[in-house]
């Protein structure tokens, strides 16, 4: 398989853009031509399930979500061959910084069956091959999907070995990939639970790119509209709690906290709070602990601190947030700004929902992830991201003293 996802992305490399978009749309038609039987793969893998239902299940809407997505991925702009940066030398050297394919991507997910689309679809956009190893949970549905993509490809003239699925559930195929098959890998993207990636930076011998958890923060300060700041922390926790954008932690000033951590909990609705001493005194709710501080709930579960301001706020994201999503509700513009400079996160915000921390919400299209690393790539990964570089350089016959 690594042999032959290497020979499809240097074929896909001298691929046109407009090849790249046909190929993404007809795998889109053939998406929908082979959505019975998709369901029907799809039908035995929830049969078989006993958990993450929801996340697993296709309908027919669903199927023609993951069609539409595709078609969406095909009008994004191509970045393969974008000049970044252009520049003559002195001695009339002209140089550029030419955005290339990275090659072949191994990517290993659970659960969600459009992900097999979706990955698919931002690596050709991008000129790279995969080899999408699915959980065990959701294998009949991505091999059939598998098929419907590599009709597409073939239809566009590609190898059907651009997009290639791992057919086995056993977990040593895991192994080989994070072990690069034998060189063949260039880059491997986790996508699942904490174990899985935990799993994936222990024992990748190839570059990751990924992230292991999203402690997200929304900030309130001292300056907020109250009314916004009730809108906002409801949104970025509650909107949906499993998102790895979800809010985990809620830090408010101390001075604005008696007038508005009342209406902030009235909004939150639902929501188990567990706070600080002082957030206790305003609105009952249980105490929080040293690990709620450090926790990604992904359920209805907020943690509730009381901050002496600004600095007290980066300090508190600095030592527990994990460079995911941090957000700041102010009217005061230079505390904002404050805040989106000092902050060193993925994604840092200003008066709006952490749940906006999505490549599709970017502009992105679909995504690959969210990466929390500070090499590459950073934040939402849509096509541009899972591009490199390169220099071209032209000369008219220098040579160097």
């Amino acid at each position: 398989m690594g042999r032959a996802a290497r020979e499809a992305a240097e074929a896909l490399r001298s691929a046109t853009a407009g090849q790249r978009s046909d190929a993404i749309r007809a795998m889109a038609k053939h998406v929908r031509a082979r959505s019975a039987d998709i369901l029907a793969a799809n039908a035995e893998d929830v049969a078989a399930a006993t958990s993450m239902i929801d996340r697993l299940m296709l309908n027919e809407e669903r199927v023609e979500g993951i069609a539409k997505a595709l078609e969406e991925i095909a009008a994004l702009p191509d970045p393969v061959g974008k000049v970044a940066e252009s520049w003559t030398r002195p001695n009339g050297l002209e140089i550029s910084r030419v955005r290339t394919p990275i090659g072949v991507i191994g990517m290993i997910y659970e659960s969600r069956p459009n992900v097999t689309a979706d990955a698919a679809a931002i690596c050709i956009r991008s000129g790279n091959a995969i080899i999408l190893r699915s959980g065990s949970e959701a294998l009949r549905s991505a091999l059939a999907i598998h098929q419907a993509l590599a009709d597409g490809l073939q239809e566009a003239g590609l190898p059907r070995e651009t997009v290639q699925v791992v057919t086995t559930a056993d977990r040593d195929a895991v192994g080989l990939m994070l072990h690069g098959l034998a060189g063949t890998i260039d880059l491997i993207i986790p996508r699942g639970g904490k174990a899985l990636v935990e799993r994936v930076t222990k024992e990748a011998r190839v570059p990751v790119l990924g992230h292991l958890e999203g402690v997200c923060h929304t900030y309130v300060h001292s300056s907020a509209d109250p009314e916004m700041a009730a809108e906002i922390v409801r949104n970025a926790k509650m909107r949906r709690v499993s998102v790895c954008g979800s809010t985990e932690t809620l830090l408010i000033d101390r001075e604005a906290a008696q007038a508005m951590l009342p209406r902030i909990a009235e909004a939150l609705d639902g929501c188990e709070l567990r706070g600080d001493e002082a957030a206790r005194a305003i609105v009952p709710m249980a105490p929080a602990t040293e690990a709620d501080w450090h926790a990604e709930y992904l359920a209805p579960i907020l943690a509730v601190k009381t901050v002496g301001g600004m600095g007290d706020a980066i300090a508190h994201i600095a030592r527990y947030g994990t460079g995911h999503t941090e957000a700041i509700v102010a009217d005061d513009e230079r505390a904002a700004e404050q805040f989106l400079s000092e902050v060193d996160s993925a994604i840092v915000i200003w008066n709006a929902s952490t749940q906006y921390a999505d490549g599709g919400e970017f502009g992105f299209g679909a995504e690959i992830g969210i990466a929390t690393g500070k090499l590459h790539a950073r934040g939402p990964v849509g096509p541009e991201q899972l591009t490199s570089f390169k220099y071209q350089v032209r000369g008219s016959g220098q040579t160097r003293p």
